[in-house]
């Protein structure tokens, strides 16, 4: 009997805090802030520039710190289950200069990525709440046009651009602040990109020989900023 009693309460307590949650969930979400790209060069080194590009003096490095913005839509069918857009540009150069070599002119690199995919979060009467998403979409890489000085021969880049399927999986943490505005403490992704390098640096630079890049890149992708909820 005793048994039966606590179990009628427990099932009874997790009805009433399911039922909260989801009469306290709004229905639509929007996500802003920040968000900071550690960039997978698919095994691209210094060395691989410079013999790419026919320089003999090993004048390039590689360069993977590209900073920029994450912002998200999101759609709440219930307070577990969400369907998002994920929208994120970044910006950097893909190479630097060595400490013995002084190079300008080396062109940008932008980058827009659009997302669409399931959220599972996790809602009850805390003001945290952790969430996991899956998104699925496509990454746009644009390298701009620029001559690079330094060299014992000034090299020409030509602007080009490449449109390759993306991959985001990840999660991150909530914290409420007030009913309708939260922080996005963090949102972790391992944002999976499949751009051929090869080809790419190829057309940025004509003459030059990129060969043996990785056909797909495992970036590191960490962002924070607001959620306000309607």
């Amino acid at each position: 009997m005793i048994r039966l009693a606590v179990a009628t309460i427990v099932v009874i307590s997790l009805l009433s805090s399911c039922a909260f949650a989801q009469a306290s969930t709004a229905k639509v979400q929007v996500f802003g802030g920040y968000s900071f790209t550690y960039a997978d060069s698919g095994g691209l080194s210094g060395i691989d520039v410079d013999n790419a590009l026919h320089e003999i003096n090993a004048p390039f490095a590689i360069s993977s710190n590209f900073m920029g913005w994450n912002v998200e839509g999101q759609y709440n069918a219930n307070h577990w289950f969400a369907i998002a857009a994920d929208g994120s540009g970044r910006y950097g150069k893909p190479f630097t200069n060595t400490s013995l070599s002084k190079l300008s002119g080396v062109p940008d690199e932008n980058a827009y990525s659009l997302l669409v995919g399931p959220v599972f979060t996790f809602r009850g009467k805390s003001k945290i709440t952790p969430f996991i998403h899956a998104m699925f979409g496509f990454d746009r890489i644009s390298l701009n046009a620029s001559t690079i000085t330094g060299l014992s021969t000034p090299l020409t880049s030509t602007a080009t651009t490449y449109t390759d399927a993306a991959v985001a999986l990840g999660g991150g943490v909530d914290y409420r602040l007030f009913r309708r505005l939260s922080l996005r403490l963090v949102q972790a992704d391992d944002f999976r990109t499949y751009h051929n390098f090869n080809k790419f640096y190829d057309s940025a630079f004509p003459g030059s020989q990129f060969y043996n890049i990785a056909q797909h890149q495992n970036n590191f992708r960490v962002s924070t900023g607001i959620v306000v909820r309607f």
